[in-house]
């Protein structure tokens, strides 16, 4: 993984002492709320509904043992010993004292870590593949390019104050895992009929109030030239985004304004001034970073260890276990392993400081001293032998991380909400915990089979519910909590935006809405046909018709 160097270090360091005296000027009151407001925010410090939250920055989800341990002990030391993780890898921290942030932030930078740029309209934390470096589908590992990409755009001097904040996602594999059609700037990295490596470029994808999949700019961007390109396209909407307005000063309402065509001819004209320029990227830069990703000093091993083999014969729970939770690996004899964040009773993506802990324990023992953070709010241990997975299960159960449901409906995601949110509408968490409680049984989730549920508190997506198989979305109704269903929804390359059944629902009918969409996809489908498969062939009124005694459901046929 990436490690600083002298530079790096210099750069976080000055920033801790800036943010340090700032603070102290503004409990001084020497700064105002306003002046205070986008110091604050450079670094990742939201006022929300309880007090300070901080956000630290996890760069393309990964995170060394030590890292992830710096990040328990400050949970342990500055918050209540539990962290959030988000779906952009990021952990948020509820409950810190604005007078401690500055000490949390020179701890973080003592470990490599920072929360910059974690807020605020500027480029936002880059994120990619959980699964980066590993995957058997893997074109090229996308995490040199996250760096590099990080590198570029952290104080950046001309993109501090865009028109609105913007993200970045890298991937490097066949199959996106890394949702970059719902991203301001998505990369796809891909080859010629050569051999040569680039890049597709998708711009003005995002979700939110007007959710969006990013338009495809160029089919074929040479590494080279990576970063003057997208230097070009953010000058574009830095340039002519609307600072008017704030629900309309996202790059993707400038894309869908003029025309994705129009939009690309206005980057290839301002990249006529870059090209070629100081920013182009050599292979002894590219080398330079990529040393850094080296893959780790991988054993001999064969293709099936018989131990493991035995024991997903003799016992059940762990056989489900590895069906769910463990992933093929390129290397022979090796596993990825998905350290579930979604227990029962706790909010997805939330970790406390023991499970951090163990987790970093385990990355250290078992997966070469290193740990992933995934959009869907879990941990990845990406590099285990096979002969040690019976290991890692029973420890990682011990810790409660371990539920065999990845990929499933309690594999949910949410956001915050508004149990912590201050733009949240209505709560999330609570509607997770419902969903959760409804459907603990793990042959009936089994049975079901691969299925999405997102969960935001707001139209702002955090959650990522346009992109749900089901998504739930939170909206106040004359001071009230309600919950809009949307059916549909899917990331990766066949990434679509959910579609709205109807008028919204009460928090106390949500499980029984979900029941009895789930009833009526068993129902109406066919053999091997995942639920959005259904959805597509039979279209929304069956379920709708399921949840509204209004409607008349229509007749089944004999082809069902």
């Amino acid at each position: 993984m990436y490690h600083y160097d002298t530079t790096d270090h210099a750069i976080v360091q000055a920033r801790v002492a800036q943010f340090r005296d700032q603070t102290r000027r503004y409990l001084a009151t020497e700064l105002s709320d306003d002046e205070f407001r986008p110091l604050r925010l450079q670094n990742g410090l939201y006022i929300q509904r309880h007090g300070p939250m901080l956000r630290i920055a996890v760069p393309y989800g990964l995170l060394s043992a030590k890292q992830l341990r710096t990040l328990a002990d400050i949970t342990r030391r500055y918050d209540q010993g539990s962290g959030h993780f988000t779906t952009r890898h990021n952990l948020q921290l509820n409950w810190v004292k604005l007078p401690e942030v500055p000490d949390i932030l020179a701890d973080l930078a003592g470990a490599e870590l920072h929360a910059i740029q974690t807020s605020g309209n500027c480029i936002r934390n880059v994120t990619t593949d959980h699964l980066a470096g590993v995957a058997a589908d893997e074109i090229a590992d996308p995490r040199p390019w996250a760096e590099l990409l990080r590198q570029w755009s952290t104080f950046h001097p001309e993109f501090a104050y865009l028109p609105r904040k913007f993200k970045v996602a890298v991937s490097g594999s066949r199959e996106d895992r890394a949702a970059i059609q719902v991203h301001d700037l998505g990369l796809q990295l891909v080859k010629d009929a050569n051999g040569e490596l680039g890049f597709t470029v998708y711009a003005g994808g995002g979700l939110g109030r007007t959710p969006l999949l990013g338009k495809k700019l160029v089919d074929f961007l040479p590494w080279q030239h990576l970063l003057t390109y997208s230097e070009a396209l953010v000058r574009v909407f830095n340039r002519y985004g609307r600072r008017d307005n704030a629900y309309k000063a996202r790059i993707k309402i400038l894309v869908k304004a003029i025309g994705s065509e129009e939009f690309a001819r206005q980057v290839e004209e301002e990249w006529a001034h870059l090209k070629d320029g100081p920013s182009t990227l050599t292979a002894a830069e590219v080398d330079r970073v990529t040393a850094q990703f080296a893959a780790p000093a991988y054993e001999n091993l064969a293709s099936e260890d018989l131990c493991h083999l035995a024991y997903q014969r003799e016992d059940k729970a762990y056989a489900r276990w590895v069906e769910r939770n463990v992933h093929a690996h390129r290397v022979s004899g090796y596993a990825a392993v998905t350290l579930s964040l979604k227990k029962p009773a706790t909010a997805p993506g939330d970790a406390s400081a023991a499970q951090m802990d163990e987790a970093a324990e385990l990355a250290e023992r078992f997966s070469f001293g290193e740990i992933r953070v995934s959009h869907e709010q879990n941990l990845i241990l990406a590099d285990v032998p096979q002969r040690d997975l019976y290991t890692v299960w029973r420890r990682a159960r011990a810790a409660g991380l371990a539920s065999p449901t990845v990929g499933l409906l309690a594999d949910l995601i949410a956001c915050p909400g508004g149990d912590f949110c201050g733009l949240a509408n209505a709560k999330s968490l609570p509607i997770a915990a419902a969903i959760q409680d409804r459907f603990a049984d793990l042959d009936y989730l089994h049975d079901i089979g691969e299925l999405e549920l997102n969960i935001s508190g707001c139209m702002n997506s955090c959650g990522h519910h346009h992109l749900g198989a089901i998504g739930i979305l939170g909206v106040d109704k004359h001071g009230e909590e309600w919950y809009q269903i949307t059916l549909g929804g899917a990331q990766g390359n066949a990434a679509a935006i959910g579609e709205v059944i109807g008028r919204s629902f009460a928090a106390a009918d949500v499980p029984d809405v979900i029941e009895q969409l789930i009833e009526t996809y068993l129902d109406y489908r066919h053999v091997d046909e995942t639920f959005n498969d259904t959805v597509r062939r039979i279209g929304l009124e069956p379920f709708r018709a399921s949840v509204y005694s209004d409607i008349t459901p229509r007749r089944r046929t004999a082809n069902g």
